[in-house]
């Protein structure tokens, strides 16, 4: 049994970018938690019925993917590298202490979105070994709308070396996703079911599986 970490900045990057592997974990037996770094409110320009409906959503979403326990850090999206980076990692290391993981699922670093770059930096700060003895793999997920869409440079590009076998869990995602009915697309807009499942098809092609979900693994104990 592992203890396993997952950081996203906004509520529904878990489901698009490691949806399926968080189930998978569950359903091995590992212990999983969920760390959500930003939150909206009403202080920060958010009509009082959007905030209430976010939050049923994440418990909702919690219950649907039985995490051990959740962490919500509160900090106002869209609004990261606004704050302090330093604050940002003892609030990331405080959890990560609390929680002592093996393994930790990141955002991508390169994802356009400033919000999820704030958030690799800070959380990849909290990763090494000497002052958390129990990381064993950091692996980095994409996050469709976000990883596709950085720039066409080398430096930015998402190269998975690290693929995992979703394909009993793809309806289960997808259900979860449909939770999150105001960021859910149409047609073939980068959120839409249509190519969410596209995606995981196309990972899947990769290791000659139905679905897959790839990652980047940036380190791994043997």
């Amino acid at each position: 049994m592992k203890k396993v970490v997952f950081i996203t900045v906004h509520p529904d990057d878990e489901t698009l970018s490691m949806g399926g592997t968080i189930l998978k974990h569950k359903a091995t037996g590992d212990q999983i938690y969920w760390l959500i770094l930003t939150n909206i409110s009403v202080e920060n320009g958010w009509g009082e019925r959007v905030v209430v409906k976010r939050q049923k959503e994440i418990q909702e979403v919690c219950k649907r993917y039985k995490f051990n326990k959740s962490f919500n850090l509160n900090l106002p999206t869209a609004k990261l590298d606004t704050i302090p980076m330093e604050d940002i990692i003892q609030k990331i290391s405080r959890v990560f202490i609390k929680i002592q993981p093996n393994i930790i699922y990141l955002p991508n670093r390169s994802d356009v979105h400033t919000d999820h770059q704030v958030a690799f930096q800070s959380a990849f700060s909290c990763t090494k070994n000497f002052r958390y003895p129990s990381v064993e793999a950091i692996y980095m997920g994409e996050t469709l709308s976000e990883t596709e869409f950085a720039p066409s440079l080398a430096e930015y590009s998402f190269i998975p070396n690290y693929f995992v076998d979703i394909s009993d869990y793809m309806g289960e995602k997808l259900s979860i996703m449909k939770l999150y009915d105001s960021e859910v697309m149409e047609g073939s807009l980068p959120r839409s079911l249509n190519s969410i499942q596209a995606l995981n098809r196309y990972r899947g092609s990769r290791i000659n599986v139905p679905f897959a979900e790839a990652f980047q693994c940036l380190f791994k104990m043997w």
